[in-house]
């Protein structure tokens, strides 16, 4: 009986034959990440060991949450990490002017490829199983442990399988198949489960895409999003990792599969031929209707960024849709591109400028409003649509407020509008 994927990556890393469901495991780990709200707890418990990280190269620091800083306190917390990296002499520290939203910046910076075994201080970690990777969120316990024995313990997850057929129609993105597998199965239709996302539409969709739906497998209860990686993920590789593991990789790339006698607990199918821009309205991700299906809803603020939807892809969306046009006045429209280096490729395409003069305020890279942090909170009453992954009670601010899910085009649409609005009308 074989394996799936994300079992063939923990069975490796565990130095085992092969692992099954249920079973627990330490297995090793090839990057173990914190940022700025989750590392600071990460350091004093690591401290208390008074032991040696087990590797200067395998932990990354991604001050993204609160910065640029807000306030003291924030202030206080990048500080710490700051201090850290350099008194252990960290190699990925990333500080204002080098860094990005985490989950944009180290698939960007190559320090994730396929088969790793990858856990961050935070739930969207599972965006990097978009490359193949098993990636997961843990608490900053686990994060300190690592650092100290180079491991972390799992349980291995049962895996479902989601297969996705048929092309997908005008302004429907890997956002609007993420939401609509969420619609379908809830949010813990998938808890604990590794979500395995493949079949035609996913292998023709963009890495962005990609990375798209891996970011919410959290938001059904994932315990990862991985998707198989094919000659795309290769070319997206290609001079981000070091060219003798890429050749390894290219040679191997077969091996990153799951077998074909793989058990999964689930398989779900779906021809995506019919779906169209879907929103999630509040406050569930789960809460899906078709964009079509929700008439009058005024907005008071559109967010496009955030670790879900901030690449070039999403930008380029947006770009499309705002070009020539202006933000209603009734609506603040706010972007923010992932990295340094995504805020400078959407310069050099003059994006930025089509933003500006449709009326937008440009953010550096930050997570920002997404977690009702800074750049963006929303006051008591008022309702934003955002690309953002969650849309809980106050999430990104007052718990009076309201937020919506959708795709760049949608979004953007709606901020010319000053309603939810579907860009295939405008």
């Amino acid at each position: 009986m074989g394996m799936t994927l994300a079992e063939k990556i923990l069975a490796k890393h565990s130095g085992k034959n092969k692992v099954s469901p249920g079973e627990y495991i330490l297995a090793k780990v090839d990057l173990s990440f914190a940022n700025d709200i989750t590392a600071p707890l990460a350091i004093k418990e690591f401290k208390k060991t008074k032991k040696r990280l087990f590797s200067r190269k395998k932990i990354a620091l991604i001050p993204d949450h609160f910065t640029p800083n807000k306030d003291i306190r924030s202030a206080q917390q990048a500080k710490i990490l700051r201090d850290f990296a350099r008194e252990e002499r960290i190699e990925h520290y990333f500080e204002i002017g080098d860094v990005g939203i985490e989950h944009a910046l180290l698939p960007e910076r190559g320090l994730i490829k396929p088969g790793d075994l990858v856990i961050g201080a935070d739930s969207h970690t599972c965006t990097h199983g978009a490359l193949g990777a098993f990636a997961t969120g843990v608490g900053s316990t686990d994060i300190a442990f690592s650092w100290v024995s180079g491991k972390c313990w799992l349980k291995v997850p049962q895996t479902i399988k989601f297969v996705y057929k048929g092309r997908l129609n005008k302004w429907v993105t890997g956002k609007d198949i993420i939401l609509f597998t969420i619609g379908d199965i809830g949010v813990d239709g998938a808890l604990y489960k590794a979500m395995e996302f493949t079949g035609p539409a996913i292998r023709r969709l963009s890495m962005d895409g990609r990375f798209t739906i891996s970011n919410m497998a959290i938001e059904a209860g994932g315990k990862a999003g991985i998707i198989e990686p094919d000659d795309l993920t290769l070319e997206y590789l290609k001079g981000r990792i070091d060219n003798v593991e890429y050749s390894k990789l290219k040679n191997n790339i077969d091996y990153f599969k799951s077998d074909k006698d793989a058990v999964y607990s689930e398989i779900r199918e779906y021809d995506l031929c019919s779906l169209e821009p879907v929103v999630s309205c509040p406050h569930l991700p789960s809460n899906v209707k078709r964009v079509s299906e929700l008439k009058k809803i005024k907005i008071d603020q559109v967010v496009i960024g955030s670790c879900t939807n901030g690449r070039m892809e999403d930008l380029r969306l947006a770009a499309k849709v705002l070009k020539g046009k202006k933000v209603n006045s009734k609506v603040r429209l706010l972007i923010f591109p992932a990295t340094q280096k995504i805020y400078l490729d959407a310069l050099a395409e003059g994006l930025l400028e089509v933003f500006v003069k449709s009326g937008a305020v440009i953010s550096p890279p930050t997570c920002g409003p997404c977690l009702g942090g800074h750049m963006g909170v929303l006051a008591e009453g008022e309702v934003a649509i955002a690309t953002t992954n969650r849309n809980f009670i106050g999430r990104m601010g007052h718990v009076k407020s309201s937020v919506y899910l959708s795709n760049p085009a949608v979004a953007a649409a709606s901020a010319i509008t000053g309603e939810i609005t579907n860009p295939s009308s405008l």
